[in-house]
């Protein structure tokens, strides 16, 4: 049985983006069981009683499988290795040994850029944003399109666009989203070819 996972921010008592979640849920759902479904995550998820930050994961098939809570700790990233590659992961299954296969190859950096016919995708476990001066820009084509990121485009704070490999060398800023961090701006971004 195919199975795939949600990775929510839960803080304060607040579950955040579960817009999207929602979204990205119900679509795998359908896609992938030919099931239309209509969950909705605030009604199965019990959060803790607490102020703490926690990395809720929920893990689903045609059905809530099941939902755990672990304190969230975060990772610093400051230096990436470009990687290029040929994998599909347009579903956040829990099978991701390709995309840890990728990661292996990284180096001693703290992550990866995945690049695709030389266009940048994503990291291991986040979309990329990158700002010119004037946008900040996503790439059109991730590998997994993310919840954060959905949240982003529809705000109008970030725009899709191809990105090439060069353009990197000329950004003012770069940085990585997702469901935890948020938008995680990096200041002396180090990218290894």
């Amino acid at each position: 049985m195919s199975l795939f996972f949600e990775t929510i921010k839960v803080k304060n008592g607040d579950i955040f983006n579960l817009k999207y979640h929602n979204l990205r849920l119900n679509k795998t759902i359908l896609n992938i069981f030919k099931v239309k479904a209509n969950f909705d995550l605030k009604n199965f998820i019990k959060v803790p009683d607490d102020n703490k930050m926690y990395r809720c994961k929920v893990i689903y098939s045609d059905k809530i499988e099941s939902i755990t809570f672990e304190p969230y700790k975060p990772r610093v990233f400051n230096s990436f290795k470009m990687i290029k590659h040929c994998i599909s992961y347009p579903y956040k299954s829990v099978n991701r040994e390709e995309i840890n296969t990728l990661y292996k190859q990284r180096d001693g950096c703290d992550d990866i850029i995945l690049v695709r016919d030389g266009l940048i995708q994503d990291t291991s476990i986040a979309n990329i944003v990158i700002y010119d001066g004037l946008k900040w820009y996503t790439p059109k084509t991730p590998l997994l399109f993310g919840t954060q990121r959905a949240k982003l485009l529809e705000d109008e704070i970030i725009v899709e666009k191809d990105i090439q490999i060069k353009y990197l060398k000329n950004t003012v800023s770069f940085a990585i989203i997702n469901s935890l961090l948020g938008f995680q701006e990096i200041k002396d971004v180090k990218l290894h070819m």
